[in-house]
């Protein structure tokens, strides 16, 4: 099991609840694949470096979990495919 970070940009659309229910979903697809959820921190909207789709602000979360190795790789393939997620980014922490 090695440690992964997983940065995640929402859309600023999304209202209180369909951010809930956003982080929630990953977190569920997380869990789905055996990762064991440390810590989630959420960093609230925040502008971005440039412009995605159009918009120029987003949600920002970030997630530290603890997972096998095989699991980001399926994790990315389940995230590319969601709608309200702008950008994400999962990086293997150091022991």
């Amino acid at each position: 099991m090695n440690k992964y970070e997983l940065a995640l940009v929402l859309s600023p659309a999304l209202d209180d609840e369909g951010r809930a229910a956003e982080v929630a979903k990953v977190q569920a697809v997380l869990e789905r694949f055996g990762a064991k959820i440390e810590k989630v921190d959420d960093w609230g909207k925040r502008k971005l470096a440039y412009e995605i789709q159009k918009v120029n602000e987003g949600f920002y979360s970030f997630t530290t979990f603890e997972a096998p190795a095989s699991a980001p790789a399926e994790i990315e393939a389940r995230m590319r495919i969601m709608e309200n997620v702008l950008r994400y980014l999962i990086i293997r922490k150091e022991a």
